[in-house]
């Protein structure tokens, strides 16, 4: 399909207009707002889409999905898709309908699969022949009537006697609960079931609501100034919160378009970036190490993109993805939940997230204790010298915007344990993730909870190792992730991405470590292992989970620190300098003999076991 391109009127009219007038509440606003735009509003490959013809193709399948829905069932919709068009669609639908999507990730197999799609009670199941494969011999709780396959032609024929459907005629057919009117949504109506990555557990459906995803695509419009000539690059998949909220929910609600990418491809970026002339993208995980680990090209600045927006690139990395392609990367952060929100201002320093968002009353506590935790204390340039007593878990305090999980009333309890002093108010918001705070009130970002390490009784956080050792050149990627001691505790172990055919270094390696003055004395990786890319989860985050059961005991090659008697040196004893290394820091090659020993330590222990959790 190609769109008219013709103008209802001015962009700078129409983005003047969008300023002054009434914030809609709801995500079915925005999508009736569209009905009469003739600008374009979607691309994917060839396909081009105008506002109008989003907002007609959303209300047929709203249409559809009202006929569809069994009596006194949950208005729930599983997509099962790629970045493809039929997925705004029926975000767009489900909006204007009153249900809710749940994005469902096809990394996920057999009965794992199935569990997501059972759990969110949903009553319609949307999909493409190419993941078909997936639902083979799975006990779904849905006939084969209500399992949409996008790309058969049987599909465009179910739809054929809804197509001219307009928005204001379908709003709220899923929420008709008799023979009487439609009940339109409203702000409270549920909008997204998305889930959490599960690395701890089976993944929790969280629930979002209309009125929260319209708030945040408003937010978004206001803190990166989107016009209504931006087009929002989606090549993270839009089953993960990140895309939908940071992505596909500001171009909705600045008037922006959007473009497509059935998957993320480091290769194909910047020629996606040029040809639909993007101006935005979001990124999750290691996105953007994929990008820089590209061959440069003198053309590099050759495109229109101004902003990345997301989480976890690293200063580092956002200064060489700045150096190279001439585009600023805005970390954010905002709990996948929606309890906790930071935001950044003029004067956030570099490495920092920012300060609070309105209303919220966030600190650093002990995880233990609830107790709010000293400020941390920096060098001059900016290196964290007291991570042992300011690092801790981030909460909120004051009242959150977090929906709880669907039928999950433990995990909703566990992320508000705890209450204010005086017993009233609900209970404090538990991000999971560590942070410290610098003397000026900023927040910066220390890593998720669970990749905690705990090395000879000292507390340390993945991330702010990581963040050292993103520094050393030779390293693409970095990842930090602890196995257990033999005896007791954590030791750490670091996986280092290297270019092809590059040997590692090991006395280079130690000669780095020895020469960075914020590397506490417990920081220094006993266990290097080389490979050539991270395992990563199906949002390109770094599957640690798969990296800390592996260990030592990986195929790839491994250096290690053995036990040596300057590691039990007393506390007093001075450090090794650049200049002369002492024998615990050089890394040799971890044998088969060193492992076979090793492991016999863990027997010995009783602690094998932990080598598996």
């Amino acid at each position: 399909m190609v769109a008219d391109s013709s103008r209802s009127d001015s962009p700078r009219a129409r983005d003047a207009h969008a300023r002054t007038s009434p914030a809609p509440r709801t995500v079915a606003e925005l999508v009736q707002a569209q009905w009469g735009d003739h600008r374009t509003a979607l691309k994917h490959q060839q396909t081009v889409l105008t506002h109008h013809q989003v907002a007609g193709a959303a209300a047929a399948r709203a249409a559809l999905l009202g006929d569809l829905l069994p009596p006194g069932a949950e208005p729930h919709v599983a997509v099962l898709l790629d970045n493809v068009p039929e997925f705004p669609l029926w975000l767009g639908a489900a909006a204007l309908a009153g249900a809710a999507v749940a994005g469902i990730n096809p990394t996920r197999r057999g009965p794992e699969l199935a569990r997501d799609i059972t759990h969110t009670d949903c009553a319609l199941l949307i999909t493409e022949r190419a993941h078909l494969p997936l639902l083979a011999g799975l006990d779904l709780p849905l006939p084969p009537e209500r399992v949409l396959i996008v790309d058969d032609p049987a599909y465009q024929e179910l739809l054929a006697p809804y197509e001219g459907a307009r928005p204001d005629d379908v709003t709220g057919s899923a929420l008709r609960t008799g023979p009487g009117p439609r009940r339109t949504p409203d702000p409270t109506t549920r909008m997204l079931l998305y889930f959490t990555s599960g690395s701890t557990g089976a993944p929790k459906a969280a629930l979002c609501s209309q009125g929260r995803l319209a708030a945040a695509g408003r937010s978004l419009v206001d803190h990166f100034d989107v016009r209504r000539s931006d087009v929002h690059y989606l090549c993270m998949p839009m089953f993960h919160g990140n895309a939908v909220i940071a992505g596909w929910a500001p171009a909705l609600a600045g008037g922006a378009a959007v473009a497509l990418r059935r998957r993320f491809s480091a290769s194909a970026f910047l020629p996606d970036v040029r040809h639909y002339g993007a101006t935005y993208f979001t990124y999750v995980g290691r996105a953007v190490q994929y990008l820089l680990a590209t061959p440069p090209a003198p053309d590099d600045r050759d495109h229109a993109l101004r902003t990345g927006f997301g989480t976890e690139a690293g200063a580092v990395d956002a200064a060489r993805f700045a150096a190279r392609f001439g585009v600023r990367l805005v970390e954010g952060y905002g709990s996948s939940e929606g309890g906790a929100a930071l935001q950044r201002t003029s004067d956030t320093p570099p490495g920092a997230l920012g300060r609070p968002a309105p209303g919220d009353d966030l600190a650093v506590v002990d995880p233990e204790t609830g107790d709010e935790l000293p400020r941390a204390r920096l060098d001059p340039a900016g290196r964290l010298l007291n991570g042992d007593e300011a690092i801790g878990e981030l909460v909120n305090r004051g009242r959150s915007a977090f929906e709880g999980y669907w039928r999950n009333p433990e995990a909703t309890a566990a992320r508000t344990r705890g209450r204010s002093p005086d017993g009233a108010g609900a209970g404090w918001y538990w991000t999971g993730d560590l942070f410290f705070r610098d003397p000026a009130g900023f927040f910066h970002f220390a890593g998720r909870a669970h990749d905690r390490l705990r090395v000879d009784s000292e507390n340390l956080a993945a991330a702010m190792i990581e963040n050292i050792l993103a520094r050393y050149a030779p390293a693409l990627g970095v990842a930090v992730y602890a196995v257990p001691d033999p005896v007791a505790g954590d030791q750490v172990m670091a996986a280092l991405v290297l270019p092809d055919g590059t040997a590692f270094d090991a006395d280079d390696f130690a000669a780095f470590l020895t020469a960075q003055p914020d590397l506490g004395t417990k920081m220094a990786p006993r266990f290097v292992r080389t490979v050539a890319a991270l395992p990563v989860t199906a949002t390109h985050k770094v599957h640690r989970v798969a990296l800390r059961r592996a260990g030592f005991r990986c195929p790839d090659a491994v250096w290690w620190r053995p036990m040596a008697p300057a590691d039990q040196r007393p506390a007093d004893r001075p450090a090794p300098t650049a200049s002369a290394p002492a024998p615990s820091a050089r890394y040799r090659r971890f044998t088969d003999d060193d492992r076979a020993a090793l492991l016999a330590q863990y027997r010995e222990h009783g602690r094998e076991h932990l080598l598996d959790r």
